[in-house]
């Protein structure tokens, strides 16, 4: 197959460098795909007689359990995030910029903290409870305790105000980009403002809506400290205890391959929901429809009802977090053990965003400087990661890490007689590759939004005076993209920090993170202990929100 750079111009007219970058793609594209393969490969291993007691005891009902569990989250993030985004979209209101940003607040906080912080605060011992009792004229739990927040419906509740922007986001976006004209000419074939939402504004935002939901949906899958806190035996968790409990490797390796397809059952779903949604305007600048003035009694109560999901989903559990963190900060000061975690997660987080973002940049800039099919499916190959949950992920890479470990000991002890060890597992090497895996679609997604506001007139030019394939790249996309990367590497960087099952798999012994300092903590029921490592998380959680918010739709508008 001939590379190009476009439809005409042949890849050696750039010079030394183009089978460099296609060899570069492909390498990382490579070390996406392995984790799967290893999985593959570890699960035809056979689980040791195991299997049969999966298959009829734990698949089943883990099984039953996530189907219930992202049904529920499915419904209540569309009904929260479609409902927000309207609102905020139609209607004009006291309060309706900041409420507009605000929404995204809940995307600041992982789930596994907010379950975490409404444990705490829910407690039939915590202030919430010791409160109602008081109004009520009771003395003790024995007399009075509301229903335990460990359940299917506290998961499907807390889940859902977390995961909700991931709904709102997409939903909004497209209701402020409908053309006015379409809101104009249903009001004059007879359609009520009201019945415009139903009949006009929801069918054309359906595929947002089911792009929304499916990212949420996955989340919801990656899940595994919420899940596990709230009682629910999800997939995740059954490959997590398969694993650690029982010690039957290939077992969780089945396990995380039923997750896998439905992985892909649901990435298949929701392309195959838009399979016939066509949307196009005219060429001219498309008019957002006029936002209708609410009086102020109404506006109010819009306020307050849009303000729900960010008080339950963001406020209360952050301004928790705050309180606690800070008496346990008068009480013990920093510890030491916490600032070595907050360093193990800072330089573990740099380190990998360093590292994700240049392998985004090369697959990115890579489909653009050859934009034929074979590396679109690399491209596609690369980004797989993302769609993967972070449990399926880590087993796949720590399958494949303990046999490199293992070739990489014999072959030491043949040569030099020495045993290495654990090389890449005892290194922290192999969580950093899982951070580049799962979130490298990232990456490659910003740089290549940053890299398509670039003409390709500046392409041609640079060929002209000489300039190869890296000439290009350092002296014309790099400078032009820095916007970009930067926005890229923040979000990187945060859900690095976020990220708690691959991080729970993979670390090197004695190694602890904030995010498994947290879980560890709450784990034990000692929630206090872990308030200011959650606090730290949510406070470096909140930057993206703000580029979220500034570079959003209509960031900028009234």
């Amino acid at each position: 197959m001939a590379w190009v750079t476009d439809r005409s111009r042949p890849a050696r007219s750039l010079g030394f460098g183009g089978g460099a970058w296609i060899a570069a793609s492909l390498l990382v594209a490579g070390l996406v795909l392995i984790p799967v393969l290893a999985l593959l490969w570890q699960a035809a291993q056979g689980s040791e007689g195991l299997w049969s007691h999966l298959a009829q005891h734990v698949l089943p009902h883990a099984l039953g359990q996530t189907a219930i569990l992202m049904g529920g989250v499915g419904v209540l993030t569309a009904v929260i995030g479609t409902s927000a985004a309207w609102l905020v979209t139609a209607h004009d209101f006291p309060g309706r910029r900041v409420l507009e940003w605000a929404l995204l607040l809940p995307l600041a906080v992982p789930t596994y903290i907010v379950a975490y912080a409404y444990l705490d605060l829910l407690h039939p011992l915590g202030p919430f409870q010791t409160l109602v009792r008081a109004v009520l004229g009771y003395d003790s739990p024995r007399q009075f305790r509301l229903p335990d927040i460990r359940s299917m419906t506290g998961a499907i509740l807390l889940l859902s105000l977390v995961l909700y922007p991931y709904v709102y986001l997409p939903t909004r976006a497209m209701f402020m980009t409908q053309a006015a004209n379409l809101v104009e000419v249903a009001r004059t074939l007879g359609t009520s403002r009201r019945q415009v939402f139903g009949r006009v504004a929801l069918p054309l935002a359906r595929p947002a809506i089911a792009v929304g939901v499916s990212l949420a949906l996955m989340e919801t899958l990656n899940d595994i400290g919420a899940s596990e806190f709230l009682g629910v035996r999800s997939l995740t968790i059954s490959v997590y205890t398969t694993w650690v409990t029982r010690s039957d490797l290939p077992g969780a390796a089945q396990i995380a391959l039923a997750m896998l397809l439905l992985v892909v059952a649901l990435v298949s779903l929701e392309r195959w929901a838009r399979r016939r949604q066509r949307y196009s305007v005219s060429g001219q600048r498309a008019r957002s429809f006029a936002r209708e003035p609410l009086p102020r009694a109404q506006g109010l109560a819009a306020l307050a009802l849009g303000f729900l999901p960010v008080f339950f989903g963001f406020l209360l559990p952050a301004l928790y977090l705050a309180a606690e963190a800070w008496k346990r900060f008068q009480f013990a000061g920093l510890s030491d053990r916490l600032l070595a975690e907050a360093r193990n997660t800072f330089v573990l987080s740099a380190l990998a965003t360093v590292a994700v973002l240049a392998c985004g940049l090369v697959v990115a800039y890579a489909a653009r400087v050859f934009p034929q099919k074979g590396m679109q499916l690399v491209h596609r190959a690369a980004s797989i990661g993302y769609a993967m949950p972070g449990t399926i992920l880590a087993l796949g890479i720590l399958i494949a890490s303990a046999g490199l470990d293992r070739w990489i000991g014999q072959a030491a002890g043949a040569l030099f007689g020495v045993d290495p060890g654990l090389v890449l597992i005892g290194s922290g090497l192999a969580l950093g590759y899982a951070y580049l895996a799962r979130f490298l679609a990232i990456s490659i997604g910003s740089v290549e939004a940053g890299l398509t506001r670039i003409p390709r007139s500046y392409d041609q030019s640079a060929r002209t005076l000489g300039q190869g394939v890296t000439g290009m790249l350092r002296h014309v996309h790099l400078p032009l993209s820095r916007p970009a990367l930067a926005a890229a590497g923040l979000l990187v960087f945060v859900d690095c920090m976020k990220e708690l099952p691959a991080t729970l798999l993979l670390r090197p012994l004695n190694f602890e993170t904030l995010a498994t300092h947290l879980y560890g903590e709450a784990a034990r029921g000692t929630y206090e202990e872990a308030a200011i490592a959650a606090w730290a998380i949510v406070l470096v959680g909140i930057l993206p929100v703000i580029l979220l918010a500034r570079v959003g739709p209509g960031a900028s508008r009234g």
